[in-house]
């Protein structure tokens, strides 16, 4: 088998099962596992994917993107903590954005809501979710709904956006780098997140430790515009220290 066709199942099975193991992919191709750790590494040099311990993870690009059943079922212990630790920051925020995508979800269903609260979201499981307490008042943003994460975006969605002065917004990235900062595949994604996050005072990044270091299509931030970044202990000690000397307060939940 040549080099680029080896090269091109690894990449369709991690996109297809969201991670590709080392020995189980040697096996199905009859190689050596030091063949398929070599391609796992040109792979990851060109930005398809993220190596990890005896394996990789696909790399969220323009051409693309997993969707919001894949998202609930990875990495859920870490993303829970991470939400309580992000809806611990909300301090006397009122008007709260929460970005689309499970981890901002998962934030404001974790936040109290002893006190009234006003949510904004393009993202309809997250109005859905928030619909149901009485203390808030949710704005779910108009627009064009993506089927990949359920939703809104397009003129419709920033427009409305462009109208407010939100306190707090919880934002996520397919990908956040101290070099090109926090990226997303979709430009009209990005737009969105852009404009939520010029319309808040305060600006909080979630995301799990396998989003850093990783870059996708656009970029719509950049670190040092972040008040915080939570994240989970899958992040080095050393490598949060670097995002900090950004800017931010890095917490690993």
């Amino acid at each position: 088998m040549r080099a680029e066709e080896r090269k091109r199942r690894i990449l369709a099975r991690a996109r297809a099962d969201g991670r590709v193991d080392v020995v189980e992919m040697a096996q199905e191709l009859h190689v050596a596992p030091e063949t398929v750790r070599r391609d796992l590494r040109v792979l990851d040099e060109h930005g398809l994917v993220r190596r990890t311990h005896g394996g990789g993870v696909p790399v969220e690009s323009a051409g693309f993107e997993t969707g919001l059943r894949f998202r609930a079922g990875s990495h859920v212990p870490e993303k829970r903590r991470i939400a309580k630790a992000a809806a611990e920051r909300l301090d006397d925020a009122e008007t709260v954005f929460i970005d689309e995508g499970y981890t901002p979800q998962l934030v404001a269903e974790a936040l109290p809501t002893t006190n009234p609260l006003t949510i904004i979201t393009a993202s309809l499981p997250t109005a859905a979710a928030m619909s149901e307490h009485p203390s808030c008042t949710v704005l779910l943003l108009g627009g064009r709904v993506r089927g990949h994460t359920l939703a809104t975006v397009d003129h419709w969605t920033t427009r409305m956006l462009g109208e407010m002065v939100i306190d707090l917004a919880y934002i996520g990235a397919n990908g956040i780098s101290r070099e090109h900062g926090l990226t997303t595949p979709d430009p009209a994604v990005g737009a969105v997140k852009a404009k939520a996050l010029s319309a808040s005072r305060r600006k909080i990044f979630v995301g799990t430790h396998t989003k850093f270091g990783v870059s996708s299509f656009h970029r719509f931030a950049e670190v040092s515009d972040l008040e915080a970044v939570v994240t989970d202990s899958g992040l080095s000690a050393h490598e949060a220290h670097r995002y900090t000397l950004l800017g931010p307060k890095v917490i690993r939940a």
